[in-house]
C-alpha cells in the first residue's frame, strides 16, 4: 500500500457510521479471549484496565497480563482487588474511585509522573440499572461513572497515550445505548422523571459518541479508539441492584422470576464477554481503523432505528452530537481536553 493511500485511510472518521462494517476478523459471539489473543505479544507494554478485578475486567486483565503486558488495575476496594487478582503476574494495584473527580486526577497524576508510556487504556468499569444517585457535582451516577469518568481519565492520561506512539483506548459500551440517545436538555434528570434504563442508555450513547470523536481527533497522534458491546454475560456483578420487575420488563425473566430458556441460551461466558475488548485492544486488523463500535469480535453494522437489535444506532454516531458532547463534557468537568 502506498504511503499516500495509508495516510488517507488513517484520516477516515466514523461520523454517521461511515466505517461501521465488518472487517473479516474470523471471530464471532462464541470466540473467547484465548482465541483472540493468540499470537499477540504484549511484552514491555503498559495497560490500564478500570474495573479490572471483577467480571469481564478481570478476564481482560488476566488475558493481557498473560500476553506479557504490565497491567495496572485501579480499584476502589484494594483488598478485594488483591484477592481477586491473586495468582496473576504483571499486575499493579492503585486506588481509584470513578465517582470522585479528585481521585481520578490523583491516579492519573501518579501515572504521568512515572514517565511511562501507556499503550492500552481499557475503560471497562461501569454501573447499570441503579436507583437515582448523584455525585457531589449533582451528576446522575450512571452518567458520571460510565461516561464522564472515562472522559476525565482519558484526558488526564493523554500525554502518556500519545507517548506510546501506537496506543489504543477501548471504551466499554453496551447494546443498552439503544435505550436512549443523549439528552442534552436534561442529562441529569432534573426536570424529568428518573428512569434507570434511560439513564443507562444515554450514558452508553455518550461512550459511543466520545469514542468516535476522540478517535477522529487522536489518530494524528497515532492513538486509536473503539467502543465495545461485550454481550449479555452470565456471572458478573453488573445487574446486582436491578429489581426483579426490571428484569421481567426487559424480557429476561418469567412471571415467577425464572430466567427464560432462550435468554439463558444466549448468555456469554466471561471469557466470551471479554473477547471483543481484547480484540479491539490488540487486533492487527484494526491498525488503520478506529472510532467504530464493535461486538462479537467484529466491527458491528448499523442497527435498525425502529427496535432493539444487533449493531449500533445511528444517533450514537452522529457528528453534530459528538462535537456537542465534547464541548459539554469540557464545560461540565472544567477540563480542556486539547489534542
Amino acid at each position: 500500500m502506498s504511503q499516500q493511500k495509508q495516510i488517507k485511510i488513517m484520516r477516515q472518521n466514523n461520523y454517521q457510521g461511515a466505517l461501521q462494517q465488518p472487517v473479516g476478523s474470523g471471530f464471532n459471539a462464541k470466540s473467547t479471549t484465548t482465541e483472540v489473543i493468540k499470537g499477540i505479544d504484549l511484552s514491555g507494554k503498559i495497560a490500564i484496565v478500570t474495573g479490572g478485578n471483577t467480571g469481564i475486567g478481570l478476564e481482560t486483565t488476566r488475558t493481557l497480563a498473560t500476553a506479557g503486558a504490565t497491567v495496572i488495575v485501579p480499584a476502589r476496594d484494594i483488598e478485594k482487588a488483591k484477592r481477586n487478582l491473586e495468582g496473576i503476574n504483571n499486575v499493579e494495584l492503585e486506588p481509584l474511585d470513578l465517582m470522585s473527580p479528585d481521585s481520578i486526577d490523583a491516579f492519573a497524576k501518579k501515572f504521568i509522573a512515572s514517565g511511562r508510556p501507556l499503550y492500552l487504556l481499557i475503560n471497562n468499569a461501569g454501573i447499570m440499572w441503579v436507583p437515582l444517585r448523584r455525585d457531589n457535582r449533582g451528576i446522575e451516577s450512571q452518567l458520571a461513572t460510565n461516561y464522564l469518568a472515562q472522559f476525565q481519565l482519558t484526558a488526564r492520561l493523554w500525554p502518556a497515550l500519545k507517548k506510546a506512539n501506537g496506543a489504543r483506548v477501548v471504551n466499554v459500551s453496551s447494546q443498552g445505548h439503544q435505550f436512549a440517545p443523549f439528552n442534552f436538555d436534561d442529562p441529569n434528570f432534573i426536570n424529568r422523571e428518573y428512569e434507570t434504563l434511560q439513564g443507562y442508555g444515554q450514558s452508553k450513547t455518550a461512550v459511543n459518541l466520545f469514542s468516535m470523536e476522540l478517535d477522529n481527533r487522536a489518530q494524528s497522534s497515532n492513538v486509536r479508539v473503539y467502543s465495545v458491546h461485550p454481550g449479555s454475560i452470565a456471572g458478573t456483578e453488573l445487574g446486582r441492584e436491578a429489581s426483579l420487575e426490571l428484569f421481567q420488563k426487559m424480557g429476561f425473566l418469567d412471571a415467577d422470576g425464572n430466567l427464560l430458556p432462550e435468554v439463558a441460551a444466549s448468555l456469554k461466558t466471561i471469557p466470551q464477554g471479554a473477547a471483543t475488548t481484547v480484540w479491539c485492544a490488540t487486533s492487527p486488523k484494526l491498525t488503520t481503523i478506529g472510532g467504530v463500535y464493535c461486538e462479537d469480535g467484529e466491527v458491528a453494522e448499523l442497527a435498525s432505528d425502529t427496535s432493539m437489535s444487533a449493531g449500533v444506532k445511528s444517533y450514537s454516531l452522529d457528528e453534530v452530537s459528538a462535537r456537542r458532547l465534547w464541548t459539554w463534557s469540557e464545560e461540565l468537568t472544567g477540563i480542556s481536553f486539547k489534542i
